[in-house]
This record gives structure tokens, sequence and C-alpha cells, in this order.
């Protein structure tokens, strides 16, 4: 199932994002790369900056959300694009030497699926660089949405919840990787826990992407109950006494090469 977010207010509730972006891109060698795809470009910040260190290539977001492309679009450039797609049927004419995604791939269930479809669209010493959430990401927000949908005046609404995202135990997920034909492969588990500068910052990540999968369920006179009392009871859990508000984040983090 694909989600619907709101790229405006995506873009001002996710520095933590990009800062992690940020740091991949850093540690990147462009001297060989002409052709990337970013997928799951979100508000298309990172792509932009994907497309300033190949200005003579060409650079492709993909995401799902009609709003996340909407404000993407309005950075296009001369070899920067975006388009709406969902990444669970990615199918685009040209192969790419660096297939990049940041913070979006535990929104993807089959990642069997989706390795080989990244591996069919990578040349030959192409690279693939993947961040995303593990296990152990976001306890606090999850114990409490748990709590949230398993209440009596909304778990009418959550019967068929499927639960949006997949954040694999390291242990579990190389063995997904070593079934393709890679030269190089790195996979390792970052502690990027966050303190939030202050409660409004945690609201707006709460508000974009985090309620986004639970508020789809619920009619619209429950939307609003249901968003105060998570943010109520994650303040509750999070806030700290100098203002900031903590929350766990965990990641997997992927470096692999395709053989030449």
């Amino acid at each position: 199932m694909t989600h619907e977010f709101d790229g405006k207010q995506y873009a001002q509730a996710s520095a933590h994002q990009k800062e992690w972006g940020q740091r991949l891109i850093s540690e990147l060698d462009f001297s060989e790369i002409e052709s990337i795809m970013d997928l799951g470009c979100g508000d298309g910040a990172l792509t932009q900056i994907l497309s300033e260190m190949v200005p003579g290539g060409i650079v492709v977001g993909i995401d799902a959300s009609q709003g996340m492309i909407n404000v993407a679009k309005e950075k296009m450039a001369s070899n920067l694009d975006f388009i709406l797609m969902d990444i669970n049927d990615l199918k685009v004419a040209r192969k790419f030497d660096l297939i990049f995604s940041n913070a979006t791939l535990h929104w993807v269930k089959d990642h069997q699926a989706l390795w080989g479809r990244v591996f069919n669209l990578l040349n030959p010493n192409g690279v693939v660089r993947f961040n995303f959430a593990a296990d152990g990401n976001c306890s606090n927000y999850f114990d409490t949405v748990k709590d949230q949908i398993s209440k009596k005046q909304y778990r009418e609404y959550f019967k068929d919840f499927d639960w949006p995202w997949y954040m694999p135990a390291l242990s579990d997920y190389r063995q997904v990787i070593e079934k393709y034909d890679f030269s190089e492969i790195e996979v390792k588990e970052e502690n990027a826990d966050r303190f939030f500068p202050d409660e409004s910052s945690m609201i707006g990540w709460l508000d974009q992407p985090s309620l986004v999968p639970f508020l789809k369920y619920l009619p619209e006179s429950s939307k609003s109950g249901f968003r105060e009392e998570v943010i109520d009871t994650m303040l509750s859990k999070t806030l700290q006494n100098d203002g900031q508000c903590f929350e766990t984040f965990r990641r997997i983090d992927i470096f692999a090469r395709k053989y030449a």
C-alpha cells in the first residue's frame, strides 16, 4: 500500500533524514558516476544535491507520493527529473551507475523483489548506497501507536490494518543481498538516536510521515482525537528536562558494487 504525504510539511519536518542522506552523499566517489536513481526521493532535496555532483550526467528521483513529487518538481533542472512511481512497480528504460536511497526502504515490504529490480537497473561496476530503518527503530513511537490502535474506540478501524514498515535485524539482511552478483557488499547497523530540539520538531515528525499510515484508516471524526492522544503520549515519554525530545533511530547502512 502506498501512502500520500504532504511534501511541504515533510520538507519542514525531515531535518534528521536529510542529515543522514547528506552524510551518505559525502562518502561517495562521483568520479565514475554519470547516472543516478534516487529511490524514494521525497521532497527532492537530496536528489538535487546528487544532481549537482554530476552536472554532465542524469539524475532521476522516484517517489510514490504525488504530494512529494509536486514539491520535488520545483527543483527540476537540465540533468534532474522526478517521476511518480511506486518502488514496488519500478520500471525505467535506462540503467544507472548509482542507485541511492535514504530513509525510504523500510516502507518497502518485499526486499527480495526490490534487490532483483535494483540489480537489473544497475550498470556493470555500478554502486548501490542505501540507508533505511532497522530493528529497534522508533521504539517509543511504535509502543505508543500500537497501544493507541488497540484502544476500544479505535480498534474496529484497524482490524484489517497492515503494519506499514519492514525493519529487519542486521543478522537477517545480508543474505538477501548475497543472492545477487556483487563484487563488494558492506552491510552494517548504525545507532542514529535523535534528540529533537523541541516539542514542535517532534510533532512535525509525527505528523509527516509517522502518523500518515494510521490516520488514513480513521473516519474524519476520529482523526484529531487519535492524533492528539498520540502526541500527548509521545511528549510524556520523550520530553527531556532541557526541552528536547528523544527517540531511538536504528539504521541499516548498505554499500554494494556490481561486478564490472
